[in-house]
C-alpha cells in the first residue's frame, strides 16, 4: 500500500476516519469529521468506573464518529467483531491482502511502539493498518507524527483486551463511498443538532446538566477522605487531558469544525462568532485542569468550591456557544 499517506491528527477515532475518507476520495479534515458525526459532549457517569473512579467523557462514545459518519454522509461501512483470537488475525490478514486500509481499536496498554511510560489501560484507542510484512504490521497511528510498526503478538493483544469497552478485535473499513457529497444541508442539520443536545439533554450525566453534576461533586469531596479527594480530582484532569484529546482539545477542534463551516457558508458571522467562543472555552478547560494540578500539589488545603465555581462558570459559556448556533440559519 506504498500509496498510503500517514496523516498526524489530534484525536485517534476522528483521525483514523479523516484518513481512511481521504484514502478513498473524500477529503474532510478531522475537524470537519469530528462535527459531522457529532462527537462533541460531555458526561459524568459515575456508575461506570475506570480505573476506579467514575468514567467522564468530553465526546460521544467510542465507535460513535464511524457510525454517525456512515449515517450522515450516506457510507457504507463495514464493522466487524470477532470471537476469537485467530479468526480476528486471519481476518485482519484477508483485508490487508485485498488491498484494503483497516481501522481498528484496541488498548493503548498493550501496543509496543507507545513508550512505556505514557501505556495505560484504555481499550478504545483507534488506529489504521494499512500493510503487513509477515508478522509486522504497518501502522498508521493518528497520535504519531510518523507511522509505525507493530508486531502480530503485540497487535492482537492490544485488539483483544478485556476489561471497560473491550475491542473484541473490531476492525472497520469503507465498503461504498458516494463520489460527491453536499455537505452544506448535513453541517447545518449537525450543529443545530448537537447544540439541541448540549442545552436541553434530558438525563442529569451529559451535556451540560452533567457538567453542573460533576461540579456539585466536587464540593462534596470536602467531606471526603483527603487521599480519596486528590485521586478523584487527578482523575478529572486525566481523564481531561491524557486519555484522546480531553476536554479542552475537542472543544479547540469543535472551534476549528464551526470556522470551517462558517467558510463553507460564505463567511458567515454566526458560526464565526461561534467559533471563537469556543476557542476561548476551550483556554478555559485548560485553565480547570491546571487549576486541579496545582491544587493537588500544593501543601494549602484544596478549595474545593473554587475548582466547582469553575466548571459552573465553563458550563455557563459553552451554553453561550449553542445558543449562538441556533441563532444560525442556512440561506436557502
Amino acid at each position: 500500500m506504498n500509496n498510503f499517506e500517514h496523516t498526524h491528527h489530534a484525536h485517534c477515532e476522528s483521525g483514523v476516519v479523516s484518513s481512511m475518507l481521504r484514502h478513498h476520495g473524500v477529503n474532510l479534515s478531522e475537524p470537519m469529521v469530528f462535527g459531522l458525526a457529532n462527537a462533541l459532549n460531555f458526561a459524568y457517569i459515575p456508575f461506570v468506573k475506570i480505573g476506579g473512579m467514575p468514567l467522564i467523557a468530553y465526546r460521544s462514545m467510542p465507535k460513535s464518529i464511524i457510525k454517525n459518519i456512515q449515517k450522515n454522509l450516506k457510507i457504507e461501512m463495514k464493522l466487524e467483531t470477532f470471537s476469537s483470537k485467530e479468526k480476528g488475525e486471519k481476518r485482519l490478514d484477508e483485508l490487508l491482502e485485498e488491498g484494503k486500509i483497516v481501522g481498528a481499536q484496541s488498548s493503548v496498554y498493550w501496543l509496543e511502539y507507545f513508550p512505556k511510560e505514557i501505556r495505560f489501560h484504555f481499550n478504545a484507542h483507534n488506529l489504521l493498518i494499512y500493510d503487513r510484512d509477515g508478522d509486522e504490521y504497518s501502522i498508521s497511528d493518528p497520535v504519531f507524527d510518523k507511522s509505525v510498526t507493530c508486531s502480530r503478538a503485540s497487535l492482537t493483544k492490544a485488539r483483544f483486551a478485556k476489561g471497560v469497552m473491550a475491542p473484541k478485535g473490531l476492525l472497520y473499513y469503507p465498503v461504498s463511498v458516494p463520489n460527491e457529497i453536499d455537505l452544506k444541508p448535513v453541517v447545518t442539520k449537525n450543529i443545530k443538532k448537537i447544540a439541541k443536545t448540549m442545552l436541553s439533554t434530558p438525563v442529569p450525566i451529559a451535556g451540560l446538566r452533567g457538567m453542573r453534576y460533576l461540579a456539585k461533586s466536587i464540593l462534596k469531596l470536602e467531606s471526603k477522605e483527603k487521599k480519596y479527594a486528590k485521586l478523584f480530582l487527578g482523575h478529572i484532569v486525566r481523564m481531561q487531558e491524557e486519555i484522546g484529546t480531553g476536554g479542552a482539545g475537542f472543544r479547540f477542534m469543535y472551534a476549528s469544525f464551526l470556522q470551517e463551516a462558517s467558510e463553507l457558508f460564505e463567511n458567515d458571522p454566526i458560526l464565526a462568532e461561534a467559533s471563537k467562543l469556543m476557542l476561548a472555552v476551550g483556554d478555559e478547560w485548560r485553565e480547570f485542569a491546571l487549576m486541579i494540578a496545582k491544587s493537588i500539589k500544593s501543601k494549602n488545603p484544596i478549595d474545593y468550591r473554587a475548582i466547582s465555581d469553575k466548571l459552573m462558570h465553563i458550563s455557563e459559556n459553552e451554553a453561550k456557544v449553542y445558543k449562538k448556533m441556533l441563532e444560525f440559519k442556512a440561506a436557502v
